[in-house]
This record gives structure tokens, sequence and C-alpha cells, in this order.
């Protein structure tokens, strides 16, 4: 295999890793936000994770792969050095995953309390059905106006469907 060959090999696992990350990403969308995110840092270590195949040529490839050929035909001892190598990856990654949830844990619970509080402000605003059925209908605007939108004097909008 010459260096062509092996860029190509390489660019070729690269597209079809990256396409089996998205779909493992499509598969996870409905989890728990905590349970699928480890998830997809797993499934990105697993395929993108490289390891050293010949010292002496400087030529790497999937540690998943090295660790699978090298366990079912057993031969060469590479399946080792595989582990280790996606071990330290998976490490690595997530220990920048935990570092970033921390980091954002914060901002997020800031965010959730301004939310709650403006939901809270915001409710105290809005009439009860009761409230609106007591006012009286506006003498110059017969009951069921023709138009689609119709702008109340406080800003809001009421939109009734066309008779």
């Amino acid at each position: 295999m010459n260096e062509h060959d092996y860029q190509l090999a390489l660019a070729l696992y690269g597209a079809a890793a990256l396409g089996c990350l998205l779909v493992g990403w499509r598969i996870t969308r409905w989890m728990w936000r905590w349970l699928r995110e480890p998830l997809r840092v797993l499934m990105a270590v697993l395929l993108f994770a490289p390891t050293l195949v010949d010292p002496a040529k400087d030529q790497f490839a999937p540690a998943v792969a090295i660790t699978a050929l090298d366990l079912l035909f057993k031969v060469g001892n590479n399946a080792w050095r595989a582990v280790a190598d996606l071990s330290l990856y998976a490490m690595l990654a997530f220990a920048a995953y935990l570092l970033f949830a921390l980091i954002r844990w914060p901002f997020e619970s800031m965010s959730k309390s301004r939310r709650a509080q403006r939901e809270a402000a915001n409710a105290e605003d809005e009439p009860t059905l009761r409230e609106i059925m007591q006012q009286p209908a506006p003498a110059h605007r017969p009951m069921y106006v023709d138009s689609t939108i119709e702008s109340r004097g406080d800003g809001r909008v009421r939109i009734e469907p066309r008779l």
C-alpha cells in the first residue's frame, strides 16, 4: 500500500465515520440529556481514536478497527496498544466533556431562574378568562370582526378566525 492508497483509505474511513456519528446523534436525540451527551462522546472516541500501526512508517489506523482485526484473526500484538490508546483518548474526551458540563451548569441555572421569573411576571399580567368575559364589548365594533388580526390598546394582538 503506497502513500496515496493510505490517504484515500483514511479519507474514506473518515467520511464513513462522520456518517456513522451523525446517525448516532440522530438515534440518541430522544434520550435524557445527561445520558445522551456522554454516549455521543463515547461514539466519537470509538470512531475517531487513532492508533499507531507501524512505528517505522508513522501510519495510523482507527483503534477500534485494529483491536477488532487483531482479536478476530489472532495476528499481531497491536490489540493491547490500540486498547490503551482508546482508553487514553476516552479519558481525555470525558475529562473535556466534564469540564464543559461544569462550566455550562451555572449558566443554565441562571437562565432557568430568569425564565421562571419572566413566566411568573407574565402570568401576573395576563387577565383570567373570567375577567375577559366580564369586559363589555366595545360599542363602536361589532361582536365578530371580519379581519383576522385585531390589535388591542394594551399592545397584545388578538387573532380571530375568519367566519
